[in-house]
């Protein structure tokens, strides 16, 4: 038999609750991520000493017992690394959209965010905003309600309306081709144009990618486009395409990932290893560099 579990309300009217961590569930279709890094381990230091200050945000489960996590996954994972239990919690009684909304509002105010992360949650953003004011009939204004919700999620985050765009159209991504965006062997530019390659298409370039060791520039990718709506792209073509040397590529120096990542914490984003490799560069010449004797 569960323990009952204490409550309150607050001014609000919200309830305040102390949550047992196991009745948590992931919020579906989630898009962030929890790397267990050095900031989640500090994390769980300040929690250890001197508890959880901010509340997280939860919504009773729709599908029974428990509640669904909207926001504060960064502190339930700092709570489970040091054994703690329990941890405070408001609930709100939100429907899907609203919590969807909620869900993505709090969490993309993380730093270091990868590229995908910012896509779906913009993507699940913005499909719960139009289907809180959807229309029926396919008119201007219908059109003009798009582009406004675009502003408005856009705008939340910091980011022009066109960027949001070209953010969603990630989604539309083979899975592996994403996943090296993350990584950032694919610029976002490129990115962006070879999500309008159909599905057969994007496998036959990941496919030369592979083989090739080569990735798209952003005039190559505008390239594979323009032959996917001409429906003149095929593995050959591809290889071509892929084949030409490009400006970035000459002389260009490679870094052993296996060796790189004994230098760094594991889920250390490739963002921040180029941020720390510049720094300590810019360390070393500052001291001399070759020049010291």
């Amino acid at each position: 038999m569960k323990a009952r579990i204490p409550m309150m309300k607050t001014n609000t009217g919200e309830k305040s609750v102390s949550v047992h961590l196991e009745q948590l569930q992931p919020f579906e279709h989630h898009p962030f991520r929890v790397v267990e890094d050095d900031a989640l381990k500090q994390l769980a230091q300040s929690i250890k000493e001197n508890g959880v200050l901010t509340p997280c945000i939860v919504r009773p489960s729709p599908y029974g017992d428990g509640y669904e996590l909207l926001s504060g996954h960064r502190r339930v994972a700092a709570c489970r690394l040091i054994g703690r239990k329990t941890i405070p919690a408001i609930i709100r009684e939100l429907d899907d959209d609203a919590a969807t909304i909620l869900m993505v509002d709090a969490n993309q105010q993380r730093e270091n965010l990868l590229p995908s992360e910012k896509a779906f949650a913009y993507r699940m953003k913005l499909e719960a905003m139009k289907h809180q004011g959807k229309r029926t009939d396919l008119t201007s204004t219908q059109v003009m309600s798009k582009f406004r919700s675009n502003e408005s999620v856009g705008s939340d985050s910091g980011e022009s309306r066109e960027k949001v765009r070209r953010y969603i159209r990630l989604t539309y991504l083979e899975e592996n081709l994403l996943r090296m965006v993350d990584e950032g062997h694919i610029a976002f530019g490129p990115a962006v144009e070879i999500s309008f390659l159909k599905h057969n298409e994007q496998c036959m370039l990941l496919e030369t990618i592979i083989t090739e060791e080569a990735t798209p520039s952003l005039s190559q990718a505008q390239m594979l486009k323009k032959l996917s709506q001409e429906d003149k792209l095929d593995i050959d073509a591809i290889f071509d395409i892929l084949s030409e040397q490009k400006g970035n590529q000459v002389n260009q120096i490679k870094l052993r990932e296996d060796q790189l990542m004994q230098y760094f914490s594991p889920g250390t984003t490739p963002r921040q290893i180029e941020e720390i490799i510049f720094r300590l560069l810019d360390e070393w010449k500052r001291s001399g560099g070759l020049s010291k004797k």
